[in-house]
Protein backbone atom coordinates (compact mmCIF):
# COMPACT_ATOMS: atom_id res chain seq x y z
CA UNK A 1 0.00 0.00 0.00
CA UNK A 2 1.29 3.43 -0.98
CA UNK A 3 -0.94 6.15 0.42
CA UNK A 4 -0.55 9.91 0.13
CA UNK A 5 -0.95 12.20 3.11
CA UNK A 6 -4.42 13.21 1.94
CA UNK A 7 -5.65 9.62 1.74
CA UNK A 8 -7.20 7.97 4.78
CA UNK A 9 -6.62 4.32 5.58
CA UNK A 10 -9.07 2.30 3.42
CA UNK A 11 -11.48 0.37 5.63
CA UNK A 12 -12.34 -1.81 2.63
CA UNK A 13 -9.14 -3.75 3.22
CA UNK A 14 -10.80 -5.33 6.25
CA UNK A 15 -12.85 -7.45 3.86
CA UNK A 16 -9.70 -9.15 2.57
CA UNK A 17 -9.92 -11.84 5.26
CA UNK A 18 -7.47 -14.17 3.53
CA UNK A 19 -4.73 -11.57 3.03
CA UNK A 20 -1.31 -13.13 3.65
CA UNK A 21 1.05 -10.16 3.11
CA UNK A 22 0.58 -6.48 3.89
CA UNK A 23 3.38 -4.05 3.04
CA UNK A 24 2.70 -0.42 3.90
CA UNK A 25 5.29 1.75 2.24
CA UNK A 26 6.89 4.52 4.35
CA UNK A 27 3.72 5.83 5.90
CA UNK A 28 4.44 9.13 7.64
CA UNK A 29 0.94 9.82 8.89
CA UNK A 30 -0.31 9.44 12.44
CA UNK A 31 -3.58 7.75 11.42
CA UNK A 32 -1.80 4.47 10.78
CA UNK A 33 -1.33 3.84 14.51
CA UNK A 34 -5.05 4.39 15.11
CA UNK A 35 -5.94 2.00 12.30
CA UNK A 36 -3.75 -0.89 13.47
CA UNK A 37 -5.98 -2.36 16.27
CA UNK A 38 -8.92 -2.83 13.90
CA UNK A 39 -6.60 -4.11 11.20
CA UNK A 40 -5.13 -6.78 13.47
CA UNK A 41 -8.59 -7.94 14.58
CA UNK A 42 -9.80 -8.44 11.00
CA UNK A 43 -6.77 -9.68 9.04
CA UNK A 44 -5.80 -12.64 11.19
CA UNK A 45 -4.41 -14.66 8.28
CA UNK A 46 -1.47 -12.31 7.69
CA UNK A 47 1.89 -14.07 7.44
CA UNK A 48 4.06 -11.05 6.54
CA UNK A 49 3.62 -7.49 7.84
CA UNK A 50 5.86 -4.57 6.89
CA UNK A 51 5.39 -1.28 8.75
CA UNK A 52 8.98 -0.05 8.29
CA UNK A 53 9.69 3.68 8.03
CA UNK A 54 6.32 4.57 9.55
CA UNK A 55 5.83 7.04 12.41
CA UNK A 56 3.92 4.72 14.72
CA UNK A 57 4.82 5.07 18.41
CA UNK A 58 3.63 1.69 19.61
CA UNK A 59 2.34 -1.65 18.44
CA UNK A 60 -1.16 -2.26 19.83
CA UNK A 61 -1.71 -5.28 22.06
CA UNK A 62 -4.16 -6.62 19.46
CA UNK A 63 -1.11 -7.88 17.55
CA UNK A 64 -1.64 -11.16 19.43
CA UNK A 65 -4.51 -11.84 17.01
CA UNK A 66 -2.03 -12.41 14.17
CA UNK A 67 -1.34 -15.97 15.25
CA UNK A 68 -0.07 -16.96 11.78
CA UNK A 69 2.40 -14.05 11.51
CA UNK A 70 5.87 -15.16 10.45
CA UNK A 71 7.61 -11.92 9.44
CA UNK A 72 7.29 -8.55 11.15
CA UNK A 73 9.34 -5.64 9.81
CA UNK A 74 9.41 -2.50 11.95
CA UNK A 75 12.78 -1.27 10.72
CA UNK A 76 13.43 2.49 10.91
CA UNK A 77 10.25 3.24 12.85
CA UNK A 78 12.10 6.03 14.62
CA UNK A 79 9.23 6.99 16.97
CA UNK A 80 8.49 3.45 18.14
CA UNK A 81 9.06 3.43 21.92
CA UNK A 82 7.83 0.00 23.00
CA UNK A 83 6.74 -3.44 21.95
CA UNK A 84 3.87 -5.12 23.81
CA UNK A 85 4.41 -8.33 25.75
CA UNK A 86 1.43 -9.75 23.83
CA UNK A 87 3.61 -9.79 20.73
CA UNK A 88 5.44 -12.69 22.33
CA UNK A 89 2.31 -14.82 21.91
CA UNK A 90 3.04 -15.00 18.18
CA UNK A 91 4.28 -18.56 18.37
CA UNK A 92 4.93 -18.79 14.62
CA UNK A 93 7.03 -15.63 14.31
CA UNK A 94 10.26 -16.34 12.46
CA UNK A 95 11.72 -12.88 11.81
CA UNK A 96 11.56 -9.59 13.71
CA UNK A 97 13.24 -6.41 12.48
CA UNK A 98 13.49 -3.37 14.77
CA UNK A 99 16.77 -2.09 13.37
CA UNK A 100 17.23 1.71 13.48
CA UNK A 101 14.31 2.16 15.86
CA UNK A 102 16.16 4.83 17.83
CA UNK A 103 13.44 5.32 20.48
CA UNK A 104 13.08 1.64 21.33
CA UNK A 105 15.06 1.06 24.54
CA UNK A 106 14.37 -2.60 25.27
CA UNK A 107 12.82 -5.76 23.91
CA UNK A 108 9.88 -7.47 25.62
CA UNK A 109 11.01 -9.78 28.41
CA UNK A 110 8.82 -12.58 27.05
CA UNK A 111 10.58 -12.53 23.67
CA UNK A 112 12.33 -15.70 24.81
CA UNK A 113 8.99 -17.47 24.23
CA UNK A 114 9.41 -17.02 20.46
CA UNK A 115 11.23 -20.31 20.10
CA UNK A 116 10.68 -20.40 16.32
CA UNK A 117 12.39 -17.03 15.81
CA UNK A 118 15.15 -17.34 13.22
CA UNK A 119 16.08 -13.73 12.43
CA UNK A 120 16.34 -10.91 14.96
CA UNK A 121 17.57 -7.53 13.70
CA UNK A 122 18.20 -4.84 16.34
CA UNK A 123 21.29 -3.06 14.99
CA UNK A 124 21.02 0.72 15.19
CA UNK A 125 18.10 0.62 17.61
CA UNK A 126 18.09 2.13 21.09
CA UNK A 127 17.97 -1.31 22.75
CA UNK A 128 20.44 -1.19 25.65
CA UNK A 129 20.64 -4.87 26.66
CA UNK A 130 19.58 -8.34 25.64
CA UNK A 131 16.71 -9.92 27.62
CA UNK A 132 17.69 -12.69 30.00
CA UNK A 133 16.95 -16.12 28.61
CA UNK A 134 17.77 -15.31 25.00
CA UNK A 135 19.79 -18.53 25.00
CA UNK A 136 16.46 -20.34 24.62
CA UNK A 137 16.08 -19.01 21.05
CA UNK A 138 18.14 -21.85 19.64
CA UNK A 139 16.58 -21.55 16.17
CA UNK A 140 18.20 -18.13 15.63
CA UNK A 141 20.10 -17.90 12.36
CA UNK A 142 20.54 -14.13 12.43
CA UNK A 143 21.38 -12.00 15.46
CA UNK A 144 22.97 -8.86 14.10
CA UNK A 145 23.77 -7.24 17.47
CA UNK A 146 24.34 -8.36 21.06
CA UNK A 147 24.58 -5.65 23.71
CA UNK A 148 26.32 -6.52 26.98
CA UNK A 149 24.61 -4.71 29.86
CA UNK A 150 27.58 -4.34 32.20
CA UNK A 151 25.62 -3.40 35.32
CA UNK A 152 23.15 -0.65 36.15
CA UNK A 153 19.41 -0.76 36.70
CA UNK A 154 18.82 -3.28 33.92
CA UNK A 155 21.36 -5.86 35.11
CA UNK A 156 18.77 -8.12 36.77
CA UNK A 157 16.82 -8.55 33.54
CA UNK A 158 19.76 -8.58 31.11
CA UNK A 159 21.45 -11.56 29.52
CA UNK A 160 25.21 -11.97 29.83
CA UNK A 161 27.51 -12.83 26.98
CA UNK A 162 27.71 -16.51 27.87
CA UNK A 163 24.11 -16.95 26.68
CA UNK A 164 25.51 -16.94 23.16
CA UNK A 165 26.93 -20.39 23.88
CA UNK A 166 23.78 -22.28 22.88
CA UNK A 167 23.05 -20.18 19.79
CA UNK A 168 25.09 -22.41 17.51
CA UNK A 169 23.25 -21.55 14.30
CA UNK A 170 23.76 -17.78 14.23
CA UNK A 171 25.73 -16.69 11.20
CA UNK A 172 26.48 -13.84 8.87
CA UNK A 173 27.26 -10.64 10.79
CA UNK A 174 27.32 -10.14 14.55
CA UNK A 175 28.12 -6.92 16.42
CA UNK A 176 28.97 -7.19 20.11
CA UNK A 177 28.68 -3.88 21.96
CA UNK A 178 30.19 -3.00 25.34
CA UNK A 179 32.33 -6.13 25.31
CA UNK A 180 34.17 -4.96 28.41
CA UNK A 181 30.88 -5.06 30.33
CA UNK A 182 31.25 -8.82 30.66
CA UNK A 183 33.89 -10.73 32.57
CA UNK A 184 36.64 -12.89 31.13
CA UNK A 185 34.68 -16.02 32.11
CA UNK A 186 31.67 -14.81 30.11
CA UNK A 187 33.85 -14.14 27.06
CA UNK A 188 35.38 -17.63 27.16
CA UNK A 189 32.05 -19.39 27.69
CA UNK A 190 30.34 -17.44 24.88
CA UNK A 191 32.06 -19.76 22.39
CA UNK A 192 31.95 -17.39 19.44
CA UNK A 193 33.53 -19.91 17.11
CA UNK A 194 30.23 -20.42 15.31
CA UNK A 195 30.63 -22.17 11.98
CA UNK A 196 28.31 -19.81 10.07
CA UNK A 197 29.69 -16.56 11.51
CA UNK A 198 31.52 -14.64 8.79
CA UNK A 199 31.60 -11.04 10.05
CA UNK A 200 32.29 -9.96 13.63
CA UNK A 201 32.48 -6.47 15.13
CA UNK A 202 33.86 -6.12 18.66
CA UNK A 203 33.00 -2.80 20.28
CA UNK A 204 34.51 -1.99 23.65
CA UNK A 205 33.05 0.59 25.99
CA UNK A 206 34.53 3.87 24.74
CA UNK A 207 33.71 5.65 28.02
CA UNK A 208 35.42 3.07 30.18
CA UNK A 209 38.97 4.11 31.01
CA UNK A 210 40.11 0.91 32.68
CA UNK A 211 43.63 -0.27 31.92
CA UNK A 212 44.56 -2.17 28.81
CA UNK A 213 45.87 -5.22 30.69
CA UNK A 214 42.34 -6.33 31.61
CA UNK A 215 41.15 -5.82 28.05
CA UNK A 216 44.13 -7.73 26.72
CA UNK A 217 43.25 -10.74 28.86
CA UNK A 218 39.62 -10.46 27.87
CA UNK A 219 40.14 -10.29 24.13
CA UNK A 220 42.70 -13.10 24.28
CA UNK A 221 40.00 -15.36 25.73
CA UNK A 222 37.72 -14.98 22.72
CA UNK A 223 37.20 -18.05 20.59
CA UNK A 224 36.58 -16.94 17.02
CA UNK A 225 35.72 -19.02 13.95
CA UNK A 226 38.77 -19.65 11.78
CA UNK A 227 36.64 -19.05 8.67
CA UNK A 228 35.93 -15.44 9.68
CA UNK A 229 36.05 -13.10 6.66
CA UNK A 230 35.54 -9.67 8.24
CA UNK A 231 36.68 -8.40 11.64
CA UNK A 232 36.32 -4.98 13.24
CA UNK A 233 37.77 -4.00 16.63
CA UNK A 234 36.62 -0.64 17.98
CA UNK A 235 37.62 1.07 21.23
CA UNK A 236 40.11 -1.57 22.40
CA UNK A 237 42.54 -0.06 24.91
CA UNK A 238 45.09 -2.85 25.11
CA UNK A 239 48.71 -2.40 24.04
CA UNK A 240 48.92 -5.46 21.78
CA UNK A 241 46.41 -7.48 19.78
CA UNK A 242 45.59 -11.11 20.62
CA UNK A 243 47.64 -14.02 19.33
CA UNK A 244 44.64 -15.63 17.62
CA UNK A 245 44.44 -12.89 15.03
CA UNK A 246 47.16 -14.42 12.88
CA UNK A 247 45.22 -17.70 12.75
CA UNK A 248 42.41 -16.01 10.79
CA UNK A 249 43.86 -17.02 7.43
CA UNK A 250 40.59 -16.43 5.53
CA UNK A 251 40.19 -12.88 6.79
CA UNK A 252 39.45 -10.46 3.93
CA UNK A 253 38.54 -7.24 5.75
CA UNK A 254 40.13 -5.89 8.95
CA UNK A 255 39.29 -2.62 10.71
CA UNK A 256 41.07 -1.32 13.81
CA UNK A 257 39.29 1.77 15.13
CA UNK A 258 40.03 3.92 18.19
CA UNK A 259 42.64 1.54 19.61
CA UNK A 260 44.39 4.46 21.26
CA UNK A 261 46.89 2.42 23.32
CA UNK A 262 47.81 -0.03 20.58
CA UNK A 263 51.53 0.46 20.04
CA UNK A 264 52.48 -2.69 18.16
CA UNK A 265 50.69 -4.20 15.18
CA UNK A 266 50.97 -7.93 14.49
CA UNK A 267 52.41 -9.23 11.24
CA UNK A 268 49.30 -8.42 9.25
CA UNK A 269 51.18 -8.82 5.99
CA UNK A 270 51.16 -12.57 6.59
CA UNK A 271 47.37 -12.80 6.33
CA UNK A 272 47.09 -14.44 2.89
CA UNK A 273 43.56 -13.30 1.94
CA UNK A 274 43.40 -9.80 3.42
CA UNK A 275 41.95 -7.42 0.80
CA UNK A 276 41.00 -4.39 2.89
CA UNK A 277 42.75 -2.87 5.91
CA UNK A 278 41.70 0.26 7.80
CA UNK A 279 43.62 1.79 10.70
CA UNK A 280 42.00 4.71 12.53
CA UNK A 281 43.32 6.34 15.72
CA UNK A 282 45.90 3.67 16.44
CA UNK A 283 48.95 4.59 18.54
CA UNK A 284 51.78 3.28 16.35
CA UNK A 285 54.92 5.23 15.52
CA UNK A 286 56.03 3.20 12.52
CA UNK A 287 54.84 0.68 9.97
CA UNK A 288 57.90 -1.52 9.83
CA UNK A 289 59.11 -5.02 9.01
CA UNK A 290 57.04 -6.46 11.85
CA UNK A 291 53.85 -4.99 10.37
CA UNK A 292 54.75 -6.35 6.94
CA UNK A 293 55.50 -9.78 8.36
CA UNK A 294 59.02 -10.09 7.03
CA UNK A 295 60.92 -10.18 10.31
CA UNK A 296 60.36 -13.91 10.53
CA UNK A 297 62.01 -14.38 7.14
CA UNK A 298 64.94 -12.17 8.05
CA UNK A 299 65.52 -14.13 11.23
CA UNK A 300 65.16 -17.51 9.52
CA UNK A 301 68.15 -19.59 8.52
CA UNK A 302 68.72 -19.32 4.77
CA UNK A 303 71.27 -21.57 3.13
CA UNK A 304 74.15 -20.07 1.22
CA UNK A 305 73.28 -19.19 -2.34
CA UNK A 306 69.52 -19.38 -1.75
CA UNK A 307 67.12 -16.61 -2.69
CA UNK A 308 64.16 -16.26 -0.33
CA UNK A 309 61.16 -14.77 -2.14
CA UNK A 310 58.39 -13.60 0.14
CA UNK A 311 55.12 -11.85 -0.73
CA UNK A 312 53.40 -9.90 2.03
CA UNK A 313 49.90 -8.47 1.81
CA UNK A 314 49.52 -10.56 -1.37
CA UNK A 315 45.84 -9.67 -1.96
CA UNK A 316 45.54 -6.26 -0.31
CA UNK A 317 43.60 -3.88 -2.58
CA UNK A 318 42.47 -1.09 -0.23
CA UNK A 319 44.44 0.50 2.61
CA UNK A 320 43.16 3.33 4.79
CA UNK A 321 45.27 5.12 7.41
CA UNK A 322 43.52 7.88 9.35
CA UNK A 323 44.28 9.98 12.44
CA UNK A 324 47.53 8.19 13.30
CA UNK A 325 48.80 11.28 15.06
CA UNK A 326 52.25 9.94 16.05
CA UNK A 327 53.01 7.85 12.96
CA UNK A 328 56.39 9.01 11.62
CA UNK A 329 57.97 6.22 9.61
CA UNK A 330 56.71 3.85 6.96
CA UNK A 331 59.66 1.67 6.06
CA UNK A 332 60.31 0.74 2.45
CA UNK A 333 61.96 -2.68 2.65
CA UNK A 334 62.12 -4.65 -0.56
CA UNK A 335 65.47 -6.44 -0.71
CA UNK A 336 68.09 -7.20 1.91
CA UNK A 337 71.45 -8.94 1.63
CA UNK A 338 73.13 -10.51 4.62
CA UNK A 339 76.37 -8.75 5.56
CA UNK A 340 78.23 -11.99 6.16
CA UNK A 341 77.22 -13.63 2.92
CA UNK A 342 76.48 -11.55 -0.14
CA UNK A 343 75.23 -14.65 -1.97
CA UNK A 344 72.26 -15.03 0.37
CA UNK A 345 69.40 -12.77 -0.64
CA UNK A 346 65.89 -12.06 0.59
CA UNK A 347 63.53 -10.55 -1.95
CA UNK A 348 60.23 -9.16 -0.72
CA UNK A 349 57.19 -8.45 -2.87
CA UNK A 350 54.92 -6.15 -0.89
CA UNK A 351 51.32 -5.18 -1.64
CA UNK A 352 51.48 -6.20 -5.32
CA UNK A 353 47.72 -5.64 -5.83
CA UNK A 354 47.23 -2.38 -3.93
CA UNK A 355 44.74 -0.20 -5.82
CA UNK A 356 43.47 2.38 -3.32
CA UNK A 357 45.42 4.20 -0.62
CA UNK A 358 43.89 6.81 1.67
CA UNK A 359 46.00 8.67 4.21
CA UNK A 360 44.13 11.22 6.32
CA UNK A 361 45.35 13.37 9.20
CA UNK A 362 48.79 11.84 9.75
CA UNK A 363 50.76 15.04 10.41
CA UNK A 364 54.14 13.45 11.23
CA UNK A 365 54.37 10.90 8.41
CA UNK A 366 57.32 11.92 6.26
CA UNK A 367 57.33 9.67 3.18
CA UNK A 368 55.74 6.75 1.39
CA UNK A 369 57.78 3.56 0.87
CA UNK A 370 59.00 2.58 -2.59
CA UNK A 371 56.82 -0.52 -2.74
CA UNK A 372 53.68 1.61 -2.37
CA UNK A 373 54.78 3.96 -5.14
CA UNK A 374 55.44 0.95 -7.38
CA UNK A 375 52.05 -0.65 -6.68
CA UNK A 376 49.29 -0.53 -9.34
CA UNK A 377 47.52 2.30 -7.53
CA UNK A 378 44.39 3.72 -9.11
CA UNK A 379 43.56 6.11 -6.27
CA UNK A 380 45.76 8.04 -3.85
CA UNK A 381 44.23 10.40 -1.28
CA UNK A 382 46.43 12.45 1.03
CA UNK A 383 44.47 14.81 3.26
CA UNK A 384 45.88 16.99 6.04
CA UNK A 385 49.31 15.35 5.99
CA UNK A 386 51.63 18.39 5.63
CA UNK A 387 54.87 16.44 5.20
CA UNK A 388 53.43 14.24 2.46
CA UNK A 389 51.75 17.18 0.75
CA UNK A 390 55.04 19.05 0.67
CA UNK A 391 56.89 16.07 -0.69
CA UNK A 392 54.43 14.76 -3.29
CA UNK A 393 52.21 17.74 -4.07
CA UNK A 394 52.54 18.96 -7.62
CA UNK A 395 51.33 22.44 -6.80
CA UNK A 396 53.91 22.67 -4.03
CA UNK A 397 56.52 21.42 -6.50
CA UNK A 398 57.45 18.62 -4.15
CA UNK A 399 60.70 16.82 -4.76
CA UNK A 400 58.97 13.47 -5.38
CA UNK A 401 55.72 14.49 -7.00
CA UNK A 402 56.83 12.84 -10.25
CA UNK A 403 56.87 9.45 -8.49
CA UNK A 404 53.07 9.45 -8.29
CA UNK A 405 52.36 10.97 -11.70
CA UNK A 406 51.38 7.56 -13.09
CA UNK A 407 48.43 7.28 -10.68
CA UNK A 408 45.16 8.10 -12.41
CA UNK A 409 43.36 9.68 -9.45
CA UNK A 410 45.43 11.70 -6.99
CA UNK A 411 43.98 14.01 -4.33
CA UNK A 412 46.46 15.85 -2.12
CA UNK A 413 45.36 18.69 0.14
Amino acid sequence: MMLSRETSFPSSIHRAKGLRSLLIDKCGDSWLGAALPGLFKQLTCIRSLNLSWSLIEEIPKEVRKLIHLRHLNLGSCIKLVSLPETMCDLCNLQSLDVSWCYSLKELPRAIVKLIKLRHLHIYGSGVGFMPKGIERLTCLRTLDCFIVCGGGENESKAANLRELKNLDHIGGRLVIRNLLGGGIEDVVEAQLNKKRLLCLELNFDMENLRGGIEEGNLIEGLQLPLDLERLSIDGYKGIVLPNWMMALTRLQDLKLYNCRNLEVLPSLGRLPNLERLELLRVRVRSLDAGFLGIEEVENANINEGEIARVTTFPKLKTLGISFLSILEEWDGIERRVEEDDATTTSIFIIMPQLQQLRIWHCPLLRALPDYVLAAPLQLLEVINCPNLSKRYGKEEKGEDWHKISHIQNVYIC
